[in-house]
């Protein structure tokens, strides 16, 4: 369905437990979530103020939050075993997010933008895309924690000069990627 600008309603049947990444991106002619009992596919990019996503939902589909910059905060229920690629990419109104243990599965930047997860659940392939996960956010710099030996990343929005710390002993993969200010 991506693009279909004319698409005004979705209803999707309990018998589908999986959908795939970017489905109904740029779907502007829906208004309302669409979901079933399954999955969580689809928010409205105009959405703005805090959403609960629905207990007994299994899964977040890729993209399905995508670029829905004024989220300000999300309750993900401990139904919620697995999140696709860029679910919550560019939700830059997101400044914290407490992902359930009960997610083993997060897809790649599934977090790109958002400032702080909270998580202490086991699934692989941290940060994913996220600017911090369980760590330290002083100003544009994320630290590993308040320490700040280990700098994880600055944020993309950063311009002009940045100073860091001699506590830093250690910078982490791509920290300054996007910073082009």
């Amino acid at each position: 369905f991506y693009n279909c600008t004319g698409l005004t309603s979705v209803t999707i049947p309990n018998s589908v437990t999986s959908i795939g990444s970017s489905a109904f991106i740029g779907c502007t002619g829906l208004t309302s979530p669409v979901y079933n009992a399954h999955v969580f596919a689809y928010i409205p990019t105009s959405y703005s103020g805090a959403y609960t996503i629905p207990d007994g939902i299994e899964s977040i589909a890729g993209s399905a939050f995508y670029n829905c910059t004024g989220l300000t905060s999300v309750t993900i229920p401990n139904s919620v075993t697995s999140i696709g690629n860029y679910a919550f990419y560019n939700c830059s109104g997101l400044t914290s997010v407490t992902i359930p243990n009960s997610v083993t599965s997060i897809g790649d930047y599934a977090f790109r933008y958002v400032n702080n997860i909270i998580y202490s659940g086991t699934a692989t392939g941290s940060p994913w895309g996220a600017k911090c996960v369980n760590g330290y956010v002083d100003g544009y710099l994320v630290y590993s924690d308040a320490t700040k030996t280990t700098l994880l990343g600055c944020s993309a929005a950063a311009t002009g000069e940045i100073v860091i710390p001699n506590s830093v002993t250690s910078i982490g993969e791509y920290a300054f990627r996007g910073c082009s200010g």
